[in-house]
Order: structure tokens, then C-alpha cells, then sequence
């Protein structure tokens, strides 16, 4: 699996592709902005980008999904939970700024436990709610995509639209149940194993 983070967008937000190195088939996770940035690094590496995957829908994770979506054949997937927020500026958060963002909706909703499919890899959708209702974390063979839910040492705020801290609570109770080796890849900030993160993470 080939991974690289970019971060993107005025609030530096993590995007990851996410490709198979033998179909060269790809995922962006979380496409917050900078799209012809994202479109440029899948274009150097002749990657075929087959899914973008939003972990939650604040405008710093789906702001490019719409330039991305029309320059490719991906599809557009999101939790349930947050589907209408793809749509709706208020709970995108694109209202409190300067542009109001409407991205296209899903093609495909995720459920909890439902499996990821490009190429050889396969991604485990974990609902976490807590940052928004429809948080989710994407496991694959010894990472962890973890959103707004969990970095490297902190969490995401709670306090935003259907935001819940005892849900997050509840959310990071699952993710420390995880083997300390995995690779957290989180939408802001450094990477990390999620030993390191236990070790430094005032919130687990």
C-alpha cells in the first residue's frame, strides 16, 4: 500500500492517496482543498483514482470533492450520518466563512463495520462518532485513518454541529482496543503508532 499525506486547504488539512502499487488504483481520503494539488500528485504517480472517501463533511475535509469529482470517474462516499452536511453550508461549516460550500452529494453511504474495497485494499469502516455523528475511521492492514476523531495529541472539537463529547469518549474507547503498532494517519497534524499516541495523548 502507497500512502502520502498532503496537506491542503487554508486550515491544513490531511489528504491521503491511498493506492494499490500493482493496479495503481487509488483513494483520497479527506480532499479539504488545494484539488489541483491532489489532482497533480495522481497524475506524477499515474494513479487511477477510484473512490474519495470523506471521514466526516466539515469544508476542511470535502472542499475539493467537487473539482476532484469532475476532472475523474471517483466515486464519493461518507458516513450516513454526515451525508447531508456534504450539502448544507450550516453544517458543513462553509457558512461561518467567506464561500458557501455545496459539494456533490455521495454516491455510496457507509455504514458501521462495512469494508472498503480498491484494488488489494480493503478498509474497515469504524463509526466514530463524536466530532460530528458521522465520524469514521478507516482501518486497513496496520493503519489508521482517524479524521477529526483522534491526532496525534489531541481530538477533534466537540462542540461544533451534532458534535458529543461522551460519544467521542466512547469513540476512543474503541481505537485503544487497536494493536499498538498500527500507523494513525489523522486529518491535522503528524502521523503517528498508536503506542505513541497513548504515550502522549492527554485525551486516551
Amino acid at each position: 500500500m502507497f500512502i502520502e499525506r498532503l496537506i491542503v486547504g487554508n486550515m491544513e488539512s490531511n489528504a491521503y492517496i491511498v493506492a494499490d502499487e500493482d493496479t495503481t488504483e487509488a483513494i483520497v481520503i479527506d480532499p479539504g482543498g488545494s484539488a489541483e494539488k491532489i489532482l497533480k500528485a495522481l497524475e506524477e504517480k499515474e494513479l487511477d483514482l477510484k473512490l474519495i472517501i470523506n471521514t466526516h463533511g466539515h469544508i476542511d475535509h470535502i472542499a475539493a470533492n467537487e473539482k476532484i469529482l469532475a476532472e475523474t470517474n471517483a466515486q464519493l462516499l461518507v458516513h450516513e450520518a454526515d451525508a447531508n452536511f456534504l450539502t448544507n453550508p450550516e453544517l458543513n461549516l462553509s457558512s461561518f466563512m467567506a464561500e458557501k460550500l455545496i459539494s456533490p452529494a455521495a454516491d455510496r453511504v457507509l455504514e458501521a463495520g462495512g469494508e472498503i474495497n480498491c484494488g488489494e485494499i480493503s478498509l474497515e469502516v469504524i463509526h466514530t462518532p463524536g466530532h460530528t455523528k458521522g465520524s469514521i475511521c478507516l482501518l486497513g492492514a496496520d493503519v489508521l485513518f482517524s479524521g477529526d476523531t483522534l491526532f496525534a495529541r489531541g481530538v477533534g472539537r466537540t462542540d461544533l454541529p451534532t458534535g458529543s463529547r461522551s460519544k467521542l469518549n466512547q469513540s476512543l474507547e474503541k481505537i485503544v482496543e487497536l494493536d499498538d503498532e498500527i500507523m494513525v494517519y489523522p486529518g491535522h497534524g503528524p502521523s503517528a503508532t498508536l503506542a505513541e499516541v497513548k504515550e502522549n495523548n492527554p485525551y486516551l
